[in-house]
């Protein structure tokens, strides 16, 4: 027979289901708090590229607010390099970094940037890409990150202190390349160049002592450092794209639930495809502007084009399996060969 409730125990059952409708409530709460996407880059503020992805955040909030972020632009956390230090960490867990960041993760996205005059328009960029993105994608997935968008900023070109526009004219030249990238410096002096390491912010300080005399830099950057002062003459000629994406650590983004993801990535995927329209259109207004202030743009004579032609195949021989890994390098070739053979062409 079952004892008759008291007062004491009635009341105390309904402080218990009290308790646990607040706890129940507690748990929805947690459950309901946004993720923290914290992205570092070093794009300045106030550029378009960073209001795009200021308006990527805003599309999440709006999109359910299952994940909330964050930009921390103007490299103030560091170079890409130490970001993605910050990442592993977890200080940090996502980024909009160009190749020099990815490849710290996996160098299989150097066959995007780093094989010179491989690419002859921004219609070659986006076919090698489409094809390799799906690998590439895998093999950064492997290593415990998602990628968000693609972007890219540009072309490289060669901007110095005096007049080239032949090999030749630019080995005498103490070259600007980016600090701690030895291959790069070794491969440059093995074709008779003179490379001189330096971190990105060094660059005007390095052209004003005349430690550098010539930068291989996208027009934008040259812009926005105003080098085209001391570095006064541009060689028009592509040497190769900037390439970049937004990626995010794996752990992070599948805390977002599932049924979201697939929404937040869209929108990120959107948000590239814009990034990448206005780098490409402000890559030429950066020279249009940089010309009105006095840069003198030297255009490539067929016979400058055929010796650059000539030193692209040996810096390949040098390039593939080390910078750039062989199998990567020959789905890049194969590709482009695909491409040009099928008549699409360059545009």
């Amino acid at each position: 027979m079952n004892p008759v409730p008291t007062r004491h125990s009635r009341r105390f059952a309904r402080f218990l289901s009290r308790a646990v409708l607040a706890l129940s409530a507690a748990r929805a709460a947690v459950a309901a708090e946004p993720v923290a996407i914290r992205l570092g880059t070093i794009l300045p503020s106030g550029t378009p590229q960073h209001a795009l992805l200021l308006e990527l955040g805003e599309r999440w909030r709006k999109d359910g607010g299952a994940a909330k972020l964050t930009v921390f632009a103007d490299g103030r956390l560091g170079g890409e390099a130490e970001m993605v230090k910050k990442i592993r960490i977890k200080q940090i867990n996502a980024g909009l970094f160009t190749v020099v960041g990815l490849s710290e993760i996996d160098p299989g996205v150097t066959g995007l940037q780093l094989i010179p005059l491989a690419f002859r328009s921004w219609t070659e960029v986006d076919h090698v890409r489409e094809k390799l993105r799906p690998m590439l994608e895998a093999r950064l997935r492997a290593k415990g990150f998602e990628v968000l968008c693609w972007a890219d900023a540009g072309w490289v070109r060669f901007f110095s202190k005096q007049p080239g526009v032949r090999p030749d004219d630019f080995r005498p030249m103490k070259m600007f390349v980016w600090a701690g990238n030895e291959p790069q410096v070794a491969i440059m002096k093995s074709i008779g160049c003179r490379p001189v390491p330096l971190e990105t912010a060094d660059l005007m300080l390095g052209l004003n002592t005349d430690l550098i005399n010539a930068a291989p830099l996208p027009p934008l950057v040259a812009l926005a450092g105003q080098l085209y002062g001391p570095a006064s003459h541009m060689l028009e000629m592509n040497w190769c794209p900037i390439v970049g994406a937004v990626i995010v650590r794996t752990d992070a983004w599948e805390k977002i639930p599932a049924a979201t993801r697939d929404s937040l990535r869209t929108a990120a995927d959107d948000i590239g495809g814009k990034i990448r329209a206005r780098g490409r259109f402000e890559d030429e207004e950066a020279v249009r502007a940089m010309q009105q202030r006095g840069l003198k743009v030297h255009a490539l004579p067929p016979a400058a084009a055929a010796e650059w032609d000539h030193l692209k195949t040996q810096l390949y021989a040098r390039i593939r399996g080390v910078t750039v890994p062989a199998e990567i390098f020959d789905a890049v070739e194969q590709h482009l060969h695909n491409y040009r053979a099928s008549g699409a062409g360059s545009q």
